[in-house]
Order: structure tokens, then sequence, then C-alpha cells
């Protein structure tokens, strides 16, 4: 099972995967108008979630970028592994916790919240797993991926079978290879059919 990081580093590894991801999409021009160039346009977000968030909302932003030609300006959001759709926790949050609490008992949920010092509501980690086994199982994003993942699992343990389904040794990679995998999902086009 992944195990949340309390590193410091964790935070920036992870902006540098999302400036990865945003200078793909940058690259690519916009999809709206032939000759628009796509210039930063970030924006502030307050994530939750994990003790190393940067308590600035200034320091904590969504990379985004917007269309340079007068009359298209259309905003282009890149795929993201630090945040998840419009959540308001980290994405790291929102895939481990649901993963960590398959199976623990309410005690071990209990240690894990107090470790990462979260403040999570009972009822938004139910939500949440509704949300793993009832829209995303639904999803037109998974019925397309999930056949990367053969034998299939049940989709009742996700997204702990998930994250378990890629054979990296090192947890973190791991962890990163699942954020990667879900990304698709994080920008507001995508994450419409997602929304409960």
């Amino acid at each position: 099972m992944p195990e949340p990081s309390g590193r410091p580093t964790t935070i920036p590894f992870l902006e540098k995967v999302d400036a990865d991801l945003t200078e793909v999409v940058r690259l690519k021009g916009c999809g709206s108008c032939p000759e628009g160039k796509l210039h930063r346009a970030d924006y502030k977000r307050k994530p939750r979630g994990m003790k190393f968030w940067p308590k600035d909302p200034k320091e904590t932003k969504r990379f985004s970028l917007c269309c340079n030609q007068e009359g298209c300006r259309r905003r282009h959001t890149p795929p993201s592994v630090r945040f998840l759709g419009r959540r308001v926790y980290g994405g790291v949050v929102a895939v481990l916790i649901p993963a960590m609490m398959h199976g623990l008992k309410p005690e071990r949920v209990a240690q894990i919240r107090e470790a990462l010092d979260l403040k999570i509501d009972r009822r938004t980690l139910q939500r949440w797993r509704q949300w793993w086994l009832g829209l995303f199982v639904e999803s037109t994003f998974w019925k397309e991926a999930r056949a990367r993942f053969m034998p299939l699992w049940c989709p009742k343990t996700l997204p702990l079978s998930l994250c378990l389904s890629f054979a990296i040794e090192d947890r973190r990679d791991r962890l990163l290879a699942l954020l990667q995998f879900l990304s698709p999902i994080t920008p507001p086009a995508a994450w419409q059919e997602l929304v409960m």
C-alpha cells in the first residue's frame, strides 16, 4: 500500500511534473485557433490535505495557459498530478486516503488523519468513496482505460487496487504513475463528467 509522504520535497516534485505537463500543452498551441500561441495564465489554489502545502495561496498555483490571439483568449488548463479536478484537497490526498481506508479499521484511519494532520470530515471521506465506486467507474475515461489492467480486478477496491496495479517497486514512483494515469481527468473539460 502506498504511504503518504510527509517530506517537504513531495510538493516541489509534483509541481515539477505539473510544469512538464503544462509545457507539453503549451507546445501544441491553441486548439481553437490555428495561429494562437499559449501563454501562462496560472491561477491561485489553496489545496488542503498535506502539511507541506504552502500556507499562502499565492505560492500554490494551478498551472494554466491562455491563447494570445485577440478574439480567442481561450483558457487551456493542462492535466495535473497535484490537483484532482476541482477538489479542494490535493490529488495525493484524494487518492491515498480512500485507498488507505479500504479494509482499515476506524482506529487506523484516525491514526492516518493524525499523522498527516488531516481534518477531513467523515462525510467527505464517504463522498470520495462513492465517487471512486460510482462516477469514476462509470466514466468514459475509466471504461476506455481499464483495458490496460489485465486481469481486471474488483472495482469495489478502488483506488487501492488501481494503485497496486502499477508494478513499480518504489512507492513514490507508483503513486506518481497513478497520478499521471489520472491526470487526463483533471482539466475542467474532462472533470464535467465526474462531478458529484
